[in-house]
Order: structure tokens, then sequence, then C-alpha cells
């Protein structure tokens, strides 16, 4: 059999047995396109165009929130539900305003993004009002007067001031107020996650400080009963005022928002919801000395652990396998029909295949989540949370897959498509029939660690407010502290779970190993 002129080694046989196939795609393709439109496109029902009164009168209100900065918001590790200041004081502003809630959780870095994409509402996260803020967003009356301190490690004696700062690391989350603060004192920044992370890398000497709320550190130290770190020094003499956010385009939530704090000051509901965490009322200036309560104490770390394996393995159950399994059977399906699209001689297939690999192969998995959840949002497609993860993690196993297909076809011998030629079979029936079963035999080693990676790679679904495995894990660390012992356990689910795997890829290999010659 003649090879294509432009192609050795058997590979114009290749592209003839699969033009079939391409051209069903490419059919497929052209019959999506209309379909894939926005669904704001769509005209809407004629009962959803006049929404109820009712329904207008008690709008449902999405708040996003940490859930891993006690104690104004975190997940009570008695009872598993959300809770502290803020999500109280919310509460009570919905119960007047005559709002339903729903809470979202998320990192505090994810939470502005997620409000400007319309995927929250507002957010009850102890934020502080300041100018760069204030020109994007509309913030509420203040509920919280507090200030900031700096932390150091307890044997420091070389920080107490903003001043002590300049040339020194400091560990900040990413977007806090805290963190333009230590950056105009001059410090460099380590970014991290919360807290918890921050007073971790200072008492282990990887940072020398952290700059945050004096209620946040008085909670951390009561509740962790670290005496590895110690509050330093005042981070200036100025108040901070902290409000509840809403988009420029909500002030109708706004206006709702600061009656309903104004009536929950006068009757004296805030200052009851203060005393609660604080023994004294953060919600006006010059409260007096806080007396924080420290959200989790008397639990040993094996008491912490019990607590958190069913939360976590419920995160696994529900979010990292299924996102594993609906992202590994879409990524595989892509990467078929751009293998095969590799594999072709027509350029109009061959380059754009060319270039989605590149593109994902060039670029991290968490940018390309970025993209998906919170860029599409400005081009009119807002997914879901985890339809957005699921639609990420399939684009790039399938550009990570399509050239370990690829390879594997190109690994059956020339003769093979020749033998099913003379046979009668036509190219469908030899690439179906002959081809890929044996190219599956060679492509299952590397797909199942493509595998493995993904189950681990779901773990960076938090950053689009899934609440899986890893994030659960998070969740409790910011409660308990025992950052240590819940890593390890959220490590050990990780490897049940690739273990398993591993299993059930020996016995793969050896049911397909039946068509080796």
């Amino acid at each position: 059999m003649q090879a294509h002129p432009t192609r050795g080694d058997g590979t114009g046989a290749r592209a003839r047995a699969l033009r079939p196939v391409l051209l069903l795609l490419l059919l497929l393709g052209a019959l999506a396109i209309p379909l894939a439109g926005p669904a704001s496109a769509a005209p809407k029902p004629a009962h959803a165009q006049a929404a109820p009164a009712k329904a207008a009168s008690h709008p449902t209100v999405r708040v996003g929130t940490e859930g891993t900065y006690p104690p104004f918001s975190y997940v009570d590790p008695k009872t598993g539900q959300l809770t502290g200041f803020d999500i109280e004081v919310v509460r009570a502003v919905a119960a007047k305003a005559g709002w339903h809630l729903t809470f979202t959780k998320g990192t505090f870095d994810s939470l502005f993004p997620a409000l400007d994409t319309g995927r929250v509402d507002l957010l009850a996260d102890q934020i502080t009002i300041n100018p760069d803020r204030q020109a994007h967003y509309l913030f509420s009356s203040p509920y919280t007067y507090s200030h900031g301190v700096i932390v150091t490690a307890a044997d420091n004696n070389d920080i107490h001031s903003l001043a002590d700062l300049k040339g020194r690391t400091a560990a900040q989350s990413q977007t806090s107020n805290w963190t333009q603060v230590a950056k105009d004192a001059g410090a460099k920044i380590q970014y991290v996650d919360g807290l918890d992370q921050a007073a971790a890398l200072i008492a282990q000497g990887r940072v020398d400080a952290t700059v945050n709320d004096n209620i946040a550190v008085l909670d951390y130290l009561a509740s962790s009963g670290s005496k590895k770190i110690k509050v330093a020094g005042n981070a200036g003499d100025e108040v901070s005022k902290q409000a509840l956010v809403f988009r420029k385009s909500s002030a109708t939530l706004r206006d709702q928002a600061d009656q309903a704090l104004a009536a929950l000051a006068k009757d004296g509901t805030l200052a009851k919801i203060s005393q609660k965490y604080f023994g004294a009322d953060v919600t006006v200036p010059n409260s007096g000395k806080v007396d924080v309560k420290a959200s989790d104490t008397g639990r040993s770390t094996w008491q912490v652990l019990q607590d958190t394996a069913w939360p976590m393995l419920r995160g696994m159950l529900k979010d990292t396998i299924p996102l594993t399994i609906i992202s590994f059977v879409f990524g595989l399906a892509i990467a078929l029909a751009v293998a095969l699209a590799r594999l072709s001689t027509y350029r109009i297939l061959d380059v754009p295949a060319r270039i989605y690999i590149s593109i994902i192969r060039g670029t991290p998995l968490l940018v390309q989540l970025f993209i998906v959840f919170y860029g599409l949002p400005e081009v009119g497609v807002k997914l879901p949370s985890f339809l957005a993860a699921c639609l990420a993690l399939s684009l790039n196993v399938g550009g990570y897959a399509a050239e370990i297909i690829r390879a594997a076809i190109l690994s059956v011998p020339r003769g093979q498509f020749e033998a099913a030629t003379t046979i009668g079979m036509d190219p469908w029936q030899s690439m179906r029939r002959i081809v890929l079963p044996q190219a599956a035999r060679i492509a299952v080693p590397p797909l199942s660690n493509t595998l493995l990676s993904l189950v681990k790679d779901t773990s960076l679904a938090s950053v689009v407010l899934v609440t899986e495995l890893f994030r659960v894990a998070q969740v409790a660390a910011a409660v308990s502290t025992r950052t240590m012992a819940l890593y390890c356990l959220a490590a050990l689910y990780y490897w049940v779970v690739c273990y398993v795997i591993s299993i059930g890829q020996g016995l793969l290999e050896k049911r397909v190993g039946r068509y080796a010659a």
C-alpha cells in the first residue's frame, strides 16, 4: 500500500482510514455551534417574564464568605453549620430586609471575582472599607470597628511597629486590606490563603510577620493555644471599618441592608451579637477591651480527625470523585477527536488541533479554571461552579491525552491497515476493529497516569467555589488549627483513591492485552 507523499511510514494509510470519522466529527461540530450560545439569548417563558409579587418582595440573596475566618465566618465543628459574627449579622439583616439567604464558601481571593461575575450578590467576610474598593463596589454602613495588629514569632524582639516591617517578609492574603498596609510599610509579601497559614509560616521561621485584624488574631491565639507567635504591636492608630460589599448595580440591596443595620443597631441586636462573640460591642467605635471566646477548644487532635473524617469523605464522594469521572470521560472524548484531527492530512483539522494542544499544555490548570469560571461570564457564558470545574478539567485532560492517543495509534504497525484492507474492511471498520483496540493496549498505562493526576488536580476546584475534599480539610484546619493532622488525612484519602485506580489499571491492562500479537 502506497503512503501519502507528504507522510511516511503508513501515516497516509491511517489518514485515509480516519477520513470518515473526521468528517462525522466536523458535521457534529457544525451542528453544535448554533446550540452553544449563552442561555440568556433564549426568550423567557411568558410565566417567567412577570415574577410573582411575593417572590419580588422576598428575593434570594447569595452571600459569599470564606467559612475559614473565625470568629467572623467559620464552620462550627460541633454542628457542621456555617456560623460566626458576620454570618449572624447578615442573617439578622436578611430577617429585617425580607431576604432569603444562600451561602457560598470560597477562598478570600476568590470572593471578589465571584461578586464581579454575579455568582454572589454580597460579601460578608469582615471586608474593610478602603478607597480602592469603594471605587469598584458599594458598601453598607459599617458594622464592625477594629484595628490591625502585627504578629511575629514569640522570640522575635525586633518588630514592634509598622516601621520595623521595612525589608521584612510578611505573610498576607492577596486581596486583604492588611496586605496593602504591610506593603505601604515596606514589607515583602508572601501570599497565603488565610491567617492559619500565616501563623504557621511565622512559627516555622519562614516569614517575619503578618498584619491582621486584632479580633481574628485573638481568636486564633485562644483557639490554638500557640505559644510560638505573639502580638508584637499595633499596625498604626487608624480604626478600620468593616461592612457588607455589593456590586455597583446593587444599590437597592445595599439600601435595604443599610435600613436593616440601622434598625438592628437601634433595637440592640447588633450589640447582642457582638457581646456573644467578643464580650464588647465592636459595632461602634471605641468598644473597649475585646474578650474573644475561642471558636474551637477542648478537642484533641484525634477528636478533630474523628469529627472531620466524615465531612472529608462526603466531600470526596460528592465532588472529588464525580469531578474526576466526568472530567476524564469527556476529556477522553475530546482527546480522541483531537488525536484523529492531528493525524489528518487536512490542515483545517490538523492546525486547530495543534493550537489547542499547545494552549492546554502551555498554560497552568489554575489559569484555565479562572478563565472558564470568571472569564466566560464576561462574554455571556456563566456556568455553575461544578460544571465550570468539569469543563476546565476536561479540556485540560483532552490536551494531554490527545498526544497519548495519537502516539498509540501511530505505534500500530502499518501492516495492520493493509491486512484489514486485504480482507475487505473499509477504513472505518479497520480503525474501529483493528487499530483502536491495539492502540488502547498501548495507551492504557499513560492514560492511567493522566487519570491519577486528575484525581489530585481536583483539589484546585476550590478556587471556583467547589467544596471538594481538600477544601473541607482547609475549612476544618482554619478552626481547629490542626493543620498537619488534617492535611495528612486528606493525603490519605487521595492515596486510597489513587491506589484503587492503580488496581483497576492492572486489571484493564490484562483485559486489553488479549489484542496483543
